[in-house]
């Protein structure tokens, strides 16, 4: 059983997780890396940001384990860490989309 000591450092957490979400630029590398493995070169290029940029904020993004990294070879290609991540992203266009309710009042 949790404790509320638990419950607070979940909460601190996930806090720190919408923080980093919470940044444009971050949270468009992490939709990069949603759709197949992606390098930081071509990263940097489709969002054109530099590639040191790009990669300070991979840095932050593995350590909070939003985004994994592989290495093939030379290159290290990144994808999101889980479908937890993706789930999350997706659910959150989709409540975007949403058109407002007929009544004014959300619910």
């Amino acid at each position: 059983m949790s404790t509320p000591h638990d419950f607070d450092y979940l909460v601190d957490e996930l806090a720190d997780l919408f923080h980093l979400l919470g940044d444009p630029t971050r949270l468009r590398i992490v939709l990069a890396c949603l759709a197949q493995p992606i390098a930081v070169g071509d990263i940097a290029a489709s969002l054109e940001l530099s590639s040191s940029l790009v990669s300070h904020h991979l840095r932050l993004l593995r350590a909070a384990r939003i985004v994994k990294a592989e290495r093939q070879g030379k290159q290290v290609f990144y994808t999101a860490a889980d479908a937890h991540i993706s789930g999350l992203l997706a659910n959150m266009f989709e409540h975007l989309a949403e058109p407002d309710s007929p009544n004014g009042i959300d619910a």
